[in-house]
């Protein structure tokens, strides 16, 4: 989960250039519809960056923001559109669907209830009719990890036929006032992904979600995972949709050589991964505590490597 603070919006950058993004033309400009083509070419690697720690990269091509659609001050939009633009960098904007204030928060079921009623369709609007007037290129990823059992997101695990309407109902909602932005639907990766599915023509990109815990790989599996070995289980289960793939949460947390590793892994080529085009390093510490007593792990790129 990514609500570092209520009302504020942090840029992330995604490091390198990558084909699963648009490259050319504004949100709000007339743009191709032909398939993203990928190759077995190293992915691009790239970050959610909170703290600046990537922010000097001149190879950096994408810029990511975390909001909410509620208590949050879209100015900041505009902001990270000029930003993006003076880079050359194009943005991918993750939406989720709720407050960043646990203490205002509804329950899963009055919200399902009120996108599908249309009662969230100004927030969704609002955020769009931004997107529609950047001038950078734009990718919306909506309501990630839809497929989660864990208790984490109001909108996960919900019937497949309610996400995917209301899926639509956003991207259909958004086509309308930035029809060149991409979408990108965004599972964890686990299980029974394929039937939140909402169709090829909702589907630009897909996200997938990858992380290593040293500690959690030894006690489930008795040794050090790797990046491919992590990403296998939920690549296999979306590479039939025939879409680009992009890591679009990835991180790692251990000892030093078991970083290294990691590092050097996730800027490989991987012949077994042909869609695959980048992963997105997630450069902040866990709000949410992992199942099986492994705290909040810390992310960061200056937390990462243990004692």
């Amino acid at each position: 989960m990514k609500n570092s603070a209520t009302n504020a919006l942090a840029i992330a950058l995604v490091l390198g250039g990558s084909a699963a993004f648009p490259t050319a033309g504004g949100a709000g400009s007339a743009a191709a519809t032909d398939p993203v083509q990928t190759s077995s070419a190293a992915s691009a690697f790239g970050s959610y960056d909170p703290y600046g720690d990537f922010s000097a990269d001149k190879s950096a091509s994408i810029e990511e923001l975390f909001l909410p659609w509620e208590d949050v001050d879209l100015a900041s939009l505009p902001l990270a559109d000029a930003y993006a633009l003076q880079r050359g960098r194009s943005l991918l904007i993750t939406v989720e669907p709720w407050t960043w204030s646990k203490d205002w928060r509804i329950t899963p079921i009055e919200l399902r209830n009120g996108i599908l009623s249309g009662k969230y369709d100004a927030n969704m609007q609002a955020i769009c009719n931004l997107a529609g007037a950047m001038k950078s290129p734009v990718t919306i990823r909506w309501a990630q990890e839809m497929e989660d059992k864990n208790g984490r997101f109001t909108w996960a695990n919900w019937a497949p036929k309610d996400y995917i309407a209301a899926y639509k109902r956003e991207v259909d909602l958004c086509r309308k006032a930035a029809p060149a932005a991409k979408y990108m639907w965004s599972p964890k990766g686990e299980e029974g992904l394929e039937k939140y599915y909402p169709g090829d023509d909702y589907v630009d990109v897909i996200g997938l979600s990858v992380f290593g815990l040293q500690k959690k790989d030894n006690n489930e599996t008795g040794h050090d995972r790797t990046f491919a070995e992590a990403l296998k289980p939920g690549y296999d289960r979306v590479a039939g949709f025939n879409k680009p793939v992009v890591v679009a949460e990835l991180g790692y947390v251990g000892k030093q050589e078991y970083v290294s590793r990691w590092e050097i892994d996730t800027r490989k080529s991987y012949s077994e991964f042909p869609a695959l085009t980048s992963v997105v390093y997630f450069n902040q510490k866990e709000v949410w505590p992992w199942l099986g007593d492994y705290g909040l792990p810390d992310w960061r790129v200056t937390q990462h490597v243990l004692p």
